[in-house]
């Protein structure tokens, strides 16, 4: 029998709530990425009242109420659809994830493109749940990390290109029409060609059709640039507001309403790096990371034990274990072989296994470890005697 974790090949929702460890897992999809005041107010009110009162952000910008039960799921959804979180129509939620550059200004090209791609939604081919379309159309592509199938960017020449996950290069449209009229026809092209049995765009190796080259680079940041985007979000003050992380894309409700509780706050991004963005607020709030020194900010852990049914170690309590000593090395915690929580490769990333954790130097959680089965106290020593975090 095999013991590898159990690939779902969905990704949760709202109207499909998926059984973890600690109850259902709702997941709310915040249109265009921003929330008004009085919403981020009526998800900590349902993450209270409806679940156990923990908030998650995803990587693709999405929120996550945890510890809902069966009994509690209708009453959440009722309350949902009134404050305007989620549709009435189930499957308006099955239309591809869109996560957008959350930097966006109203009437600027991704705003325009996402509101377009809105009001045509329905038209895109129906694809597995786990595909999903960025927006980055500023001046540089800062979402090139962020998990996507496929893309509308800006070209290094400066005009708009639609690009296939697994390419370089894109294709160059003529306007932002024309973007979403290539967008559409190429998911539909996915579909026709195979790509569901592939399930994501980066397993689809069939070329390209001939109305869709590949020859346009986009103007992508570099790893210096993206950090100075991502950035652009960087904690602390911004403009008119401050940028709050999430320990571990995690906090308490209570949290998030002192954060937007004062009378200045508006409204709310959400960004795919587990960072809000609270326009209006001023000061520190305990509970959320405003220091971009906090080496919190370095480490992904997933939810682990007992939070996740398919973890066999407990995350978290690892994570803050580690948190103090890390110095500039990247580090990822996964309850199991998924690796959850971080898509790309890690300084460190342990693996949980049977209660155990796997230690893997400079991988991901499917690459081979140096060391397996070490208890939570043998990684804490062996990683000291490495020098590996404090170096």
């Amino acid at each position: 029998m095999s013991t590898g974790p159990l690939i779902k090949g969905w990704c949760p929702g709202a109207w499909r709530p998926m059984e973890t460890g600690d109850g259902w897992l709702v997941r709310v999809r915040p249109p265009l990425g921003q929330l008004s005041k009085a919403q981020v107010l009526a998800l900590c009110d349902a993450a209270e009242t409806f679940g156990n009162g923990l908030i998650e952000l995803t990587s693709r910008a999405n929120i996550q109420l945890r510890g809902v039960s069966e009994s509690t799921w209708p009453p959440l959804m009722d309350f949902l659809v009134a404050h305007e979180l989620v549709s009435a129509e189930p499957a308006t939620e099955q239309q591809p994830q869109c996560l957008l550059a959350p930097g966006w200004q109203a009437g600027d090209d991704t705003h325009q493109l996402a509101r377009l791609l809105q009001a045509r939604g329905s038209e895109l081919a129906a694809m597995p749940s786990k595909v999903g379309i960025v927006i980055d159309a500023g001046e540089l592509a800062v979402l090139g990390d962020a998990a996507a199938d496929f893309r509308v960017e800006r070209a290094i020449e400066g005009g708009l290109i639609v690009r296939a996950e697994g390419h370089a290069c894109g294709t160059p449209v003529g306007s932002i029409e024309a973007a979403i009229e290539h967008l559409i026809r190429l998911t539909h092209w996915f579909v026709e060609s195979g790509g569901n049995d592939a399930g994501r765009m980066r397993r689809h190796k069939v070329p390209l059709p001939a109305w869709s080259p590949a020859k346009m680079r986009p103007a992508s940041a570099s790893a210096m640039e993206n950090a100075t985007q991502g950035a652009a979000l960087a904690l602390g003050e911004y403009q008119a507001g401050m940028v709050y992380g999430l320990p571990f894309g995690r906090a308490a409700a209570a949290a998030l309403r002192a954060a937007v509780t004062p009378a200045a706050v508006s409204h709310v991004r959400v960004t795919p790096w587990r960072r809000l963005w609270v326009k209006g607020a001023s000061e520190p709030i305990e509970g959320l990371i405003s220091d971009n020194q906090d080496t919190r900010l370095l480490m992904d852990a997933c939810p682990g034990a007992p939070y996740c049914a398919q973890a066999s170690v407990a995350t978290q309590p690892l994570a803050k274990r580690l948190a103090p000593d890390v110095k500039r090395h990247s580090v990822h915690i996964s309850g199991c072989a998924k690796g959850c929580a971080r898509r790309s490769s890690a300084d460190v990333c342990l693996v949980g296994q049977a209660g155990r954790f796997n230690l893997i130097v400079k991988g991901d959680a499917q690459s081979t470890p140096v060391k397996i089965g070490l208890t939570e106290t043998e990684v804490v020593e062996y990683l000291e005697s490495l020098g590996a975090l404090y170096v």
